[in-house]
Parts: structure tokens; sequence; C-alpha cells
């Protein structure tokens, strides 16, 4: 297979077909589409109680087969010994370990099962009704949280019974789709008693008669759940908020549930009663956001973990109702006293990832700052320092067991994920940082890689601004080369070291072109002040922001071509794409935009999470009260602006794409046909604001591909 092996062997016969590590030969030494979904993608992983042993979960693709594979290994803690457990052709996921490390738990086929760490004695503990989508066991072994989902009628009715082939829906609220799917049902978290032959049953809703998720859609998972270490009581994260209200606001807090009791009370709020919010008007200027109710955390509040010894429970807590991309901070909250406390305030970025160290005294965390995603650590006071330094992204941390090491993943942009320990220093920047896993080193040993440069650009309004230059494998600094310029999504997503397997930076180097990516205006790790000036501005300093980085590469780079020279984005990038068409004084030759939003005030409706627009738009377009801000970012939506359009564009876009509707993209490419510009639209009707399967990858990645070459290589 082009993509992936098949394994055979010693495996039964129902795992012939199964999707495993590539042997793949690569033709040159440059990437391909082939050789990126060929990759084994490291997934999350689990360290042993005695932090001996690591489980961890790698997915494969295979192109051919169109669809993936996960599978679960496990390997002694220096990374040695590694050993594969999944022996079918069904994919195995979410590994945990229990009954003190003896066994293993996993998900498979919507069933939990368990084995030992050897991969004998394989047993299925569960028979849901219904699927079960995570889980986690309690510390004493005794229950387990189940997440399962619900029918739910709140936005659409549920249809006559006498009518069981109608594919009508009678819709009644908002918050009638999330995502990519229509909300019919809702996850909640069940509680089951674990047997002494370890068999669970359906367990008990602890949600039971609440028209509420958890955890929250679209993307929580089983983190947003928490035993206490007494197994007494659960922490969880909820947006108690349904229609209107829910589409509206980003309050979701954290709840403790005992047990014994059945009760459930707020860590969040104090029990104020609070305002109402207007739906057509951002947050930012109502009372809900006054510093009246700061104490309320009336923004997103995620992520409980308790501290080993129970005394706290910390979340990622962030302060404004409506913002998602607020400043996320790390809340400790005191259970016994009820104080909340706010240890990463020195720290004026987010907290993307967190760990309680073992003495209950230190936490650890990741966060962005100048693009890289390092490991922080701080105490209950406050105080802060970075362990980790390089140009890299630490992905996800986590205890290596009861040592007092960490166990993380990292990326960068010229390598995806692998698992790695930090033996945190009492330096700054000094921590070891070991590799345990080269998961494509057969792939990696047989490519060439571009070399990552950092530049810092002057921008128009004399502020300082980094951008990653991206350059060629076998680069030759006599020779010019074509350029892109990376307009990033979020639209507040930072432009650090990040590896995708779509909009990847080293394959768009392979195919000879030179990657500007500038860290603009809107994006994080460079201080709240640079992140926030986006919002309620989105045509004017960030779009200046990357007319500087590109200025500056085609003026001073003199293996820029700056006659050959093409603009890419996807989501607020595919946004910015739109706009800089009509705005780009012959700069470039040709435009790529992805799921970008074409006409702000179609926006406005169409998407699901109203909240968003709220924010970032300021008001309804409908508003005759509306901000200055709400009226120029109206007036400056890019579909005003076609009639300056000159310029070959490819748009691309999922049908099943809610936050930006396909018929944005739909806009453009029509928009452009009619005006004569030579134009294609790439339309998926099976995808949502990604592309996710295989095939559809690489039919992407070839478009894009062939549409550079055809402006670009001339």
């Amino acid at each position: 297979m082009a993509a992936a092996a098949l394994l055979a062997g010693s495996m039964p016969s129902d795992a012939q077909t199964m999707i495993g590590k590539s042997n793949i030969q690569l033709q040159s030494d440059c990437m391909t589409p082939e050789a990126l979904w060929a990759m084994g993608r490291i997934g999350g992983c689990a360290a042993s109680p005695d932090g001996k042993k690591i489980a961890y979960q790698v997915g494969y693709y295979s192109v051919k087969e169109n669809k993936g594979h996960q599978m679960l290994y496990v390997m002694d803690a220096d990374g040695k010994n590694r050993r594969q457990l999944t022996q079918t052709a069904k994919s195995e996921t979410d590994v945990a370990w229990i009954d003190g490390g003896k066994r293993l738990a996993f998900l498979c086929d919507g069933q939990l099962f368990t084995e030992n760490p050897d991969g004998t004695d394989r047993k299925q503990v569960s028979n849901s009704k219904s699927d079960i989508e995570g889980f986690r066991f309690s510390p004493d072994g005794k229950k387990v949280i189940l997440i399962k989902s619900l029918p739910y009628y709140g936005s659409i009715k549920k249809n006559p019974s006498d009518l069981p082939k109608t594919t009508g829906m009678v819709i009644t609220d908002l918050n009638y789709r999330h995502w990519d799917h229509y909300v019919t049902t809702m996850a909640h978290p069940f509680v089951a008693d674990v047997a002494s032959d370890g068999s669970i049953g359906e367990g008990k809703d602890i949600l039971q008669g609440e028209q509420y998720e958890c955890p929250t859609a679209p993307f929580g998972g089983i983190e947003q759940l928490a035993w206490s270490p007494d197994s007494k009581s659960i922490a969880y994260t909820c947006r108690k908020k349904q229609g209107v209200d829910y589409a509206t606001s980003t309050d979701t807090d954290i709840f403790l549930y005992d047990l014994a009791t059945g009760k459930t009370r707020n860590l969040c709020k104090t029990g104020a009663s609070l305002p109402k919010s207007d739906p057509t008007k951002t947050m930012k200027y109502q009372a809900i956001d006054s510093e009246k109710y700061k104490d309320e955390n009336v923004g997103y509040d995620v992520n409980p973990k308790f501290s080993p010894d129970g005394g706290y429970v910390a979340w990622q807590s962030m302060a404004r109702d409506g913002y998602e991309s607020d400043r996320n901070r790390l809340c400790v909250y005191n259970l016994a006293t009820g104080e909340k406390k706010y240890v990463t305030e020195s720290f004026d970025s987010n907290v993307d990832d967190f760990c309680w160290a073992n003495d209950s005294k230190t936490l650890y965390f990741l966060g962005c700052w100048h693009a890289c995603v390092m490991v922080y650590q701080t105490n209950l006071q406050g105080k802060v320092m970075q362990l980790t330094d390089g140009w890299y992204d630490f992905g996800s941390v986590q205890m290596l067991g009861s040592t007092k090491n960490l166990l993380v993943t990292r990326h960068s942009m010229s390598h995806p994920d692998d698992i790695f320990v930090v033996s945190p220093a009492k330096k700054e920047k000094q921590s070891q940082v070991r590799q345990l896993t080269d998961e494509n080193a057969h792939i990696f040993t047989q490519l060439e890689m571009g070399k990552v440069q950092q530049r810092w650009v002057k921008t128009t309004d004399g502020k300082d601004m980094l951008v990653w230059i991206i350059l060629p494998p076998h680069f030759d600094a006599n020779k010019k080369y074509p350029t892109l310029l990376y307009c990033e999504g979020g639209p507040q997503s930072p432009v650090s070291q990040f590896w995708s397997y779509r909009w990847n930076f080293q394959i768009m180097a392979a195919h000879g072109y030179v990657v500007v990516a500038p860290n603009r205006r809107g994006l994080p790790g460079f201080g709240s002040e640079w992140n926030e000036e986006i919002s309620g501005d989105w045509t004017g300093q960030c779009m200046n922001d990357y007319l500087s980085a590109i200025d500056d590469a085609a003026q001073n780079l003199p293996f820029v071509d700056k006659d050959r020279m093409g603009a890419v984005g996807a989501s607020f990038g595919g946004f910015s794409v739109y706009y800089l068409a009509g705005h780009h004084n012959k700069r470039f030759k040709c435009f790529i935009a992805h799921d970008g939003a074409f006409n702000l005030e179609s926006m406005y409706t169409d998407t699901e999470e109203a909240w968003f627009s709220n924010w970032e738009y300021d008001d309804a377009f409908w508003n005759k009260d509306m901000t200055d801000n709400a009226r120029r970012t109206y007036e400056n939506s890019p579909h005003k602006t076609v009639d300056n359009w000159d310029t070959p564009i490819l748009c691309i876009h999922g049908e099943k794409d809610y936050r930006i509707n396909y018929n944005q993209g739909m806009g453009a490419f029509n928009a452009a046909r009619m005006k004569g510009i030579p134009a294609e639209l790439l339309l998926f009707p099976d995808e949502n604001h990604w592309v996710l399967k295989p095939q559809n990858g690489i039919l992407w990645q070839r478009t894009f591909f062939e549409w550079l070459d055809r402006w670009l290589k001339k």
C-alpha cells in the first residue's frame, strides 16, 4: 500500500486487513502527500502508577482503504521493550492503567475492555446498550465514569412515531447543530460499579433529568471530568444553558458531585443573580462582563484536576463570557475554604494543558511564548518558571507516575509528535528532555527537510513581529523561489512550532516554495494587548501585519521572487485571503482560501456558535445602534470589494462545516467566475471545518499544489 503496510503473520484472521506502520519507500527525498499520510500519529499516552511503563496510542492511515486504524503499544519508561498490544482489525483507543498498574483498560467498538500489560487475558467488561465514548476509573478501582450519549429534543423535535422514514426536522431553538452534526443526542456521564470479576453495568446518570451536555461539544472529552483521590466525588465541566443562551455564551462551570448524597455544587459561582444579556450584542460591553461579576467565573472553566492530597481542584479558566480566546488562566480552588486563586497571572499567555506534581504544591503547565509552546511550573503562590527551551511545541503534560519526571509529547514544524520525558530542573530553562519514541524514523531518514528561520519584522505601527521563514529542501541562496504568505486561522491561534497533516509547512517547502508565516496581531504568545487587538478589527492592523511580513521578505530576502507570490490560509486565514484579494495592490499572483468567511453579514447568522460573531463583530448587522467597530467590520466584509478582485483564486470548503458554512466558499467562487477571474472550487460534501478522510486529504494536497504551480511556476 502507498500509505500503510498490511500486517499479517501471527495475527488472527480478522486482523489480516489491519492498517499498521508503513514500510513506504519514497521516490525522492522531498515530502509528498503520500508520505504525510503514511506517518503514524501518536495520540494519548499514560504512565503506570509506578512510572516504570508507558502505554500509548498511534493512528495509522491507508489511502487505498480510505480509513484509519488506532493501535495501542506499551514500552518501558526509558523507551525500550516496545510491544504492540492491538491484535485485531478494530481500533483501540483511550488506554489507561487500572488495578494499581496490573492491567490496562481501553475502548474498542464502543465497549470497555481490559487486558494485562503484556497483551494477555483480554476481556470485554462492558455490554453497554449505547456506545461508551470515554471512561475514567476511580482511584480505588471500585467505580468508573462512562460517557454515553442520550437522545436530546431540546432544539429539534422528536418526529412522530408513525413516520419512521421521514428526514424532516422541526427546529425550535438555536444549538440545533454543532460543528458537523445536528444536535439530536447529548453526552452524559454515568457512574457504574466495578464488580469483583471486573465487569461493569450501565451505571447511574449523574446529570439525570438535566438537559445539558457533559463533556461539552464539540471537542470535550474525559479530561473534563476528574475523580477526587478518595473516590467520593467527581468534578465535571458543564455549560448549563440551552438554545439561544447556549449559542451566545461561553460560560461553562466546574461542578462537584458527591457520590454518597447525589448532590452537586457549583465551584465557580457564588450564588449571585446574574444579569440577562442581549443575544445580538457582544458581551464585552454588557453587565455580565463587568467588574461586578468578576468572581462568578462567567467565561470558559474547563478540565478540573484534583491535587494528589485532595485539598485542591485546579482548572483552566477564562474571565469573560462570550470570548473563546480570552487568556486561559490556571485557577486553584481550596476545597476547605472555597478560596479561588489564579497562579499563572505573571504569565501573559494561555495555559494550554497542566498537571499537578505529586507533592500537591507545584503545578506544571504548557504555554505559548514567542511562538513556541514550552513547559512551565508554578507554585500555589503564583511563582512561574520556564522549564524547557527551544523551537518546539509541547502538546501534552502529565506526571510520569509516582516519579518527579514529566511525561510529555512534543512536535515542531519539522517533525510530528513523539513521546518525551522531562526532568524538571531548579534553574530556568535547564530541564533535561529525553526522547522515548521515534515513530516515523523510517520515513524521516528518507527525507530532506527545509530549514526553519526566525525573523523579527517592523510593523506599520512600529512594533516588532516574529515571522517564521521556511526554506525549500536543498535550498540555494543564489536562486529565486516562489513564495507563499501563510495566513493563520483562529483568529487567535498561534503560528507556533505546530505540525499539521494538511497545512504543513514542510510539504509546501518540499514543493519548492519559501513560506512566510507571520505571528500577526491577534495571536497569543506576545502578551494580551497583542492578542486582543484583532477583536473588532479584522481588517485593520492584522492585515497590515500580513503585508509587512510579505513586503519585508520581498524586499530584504534576495531568494524571494517578488513576482511569484501567493497567499494561502484557512478559517480566519481564508477570510484574510478573501480580504487581501480586494486589497493586495498586485502583490500576489494567486490565492487559496479554505473554509473562509466571505460575507460577514451572512456569517453572523450562519455560524452555530453565535457568541463568536458577537465578540468579534460587536453587533448583529441589523442593530441600528451598532458600535463603530461593528460598522467598520461589516463595511469591510470581503464580499463588498469583489469589484477589486483581479487574481486567480482557489476556494475550498466542506459542506458539513457548520462553523463557517459552505455557502461562504461557494459565494466567493461564484463571484470570481462571474467576474471572469480564473477560479476553482474544491467542495467536500462529507468534510467539516477540517479534512479528515485520507483520499480527501490527498485530493486536497494535489489540488492545492496544482493550483500554486499553475500560477507561480510559469
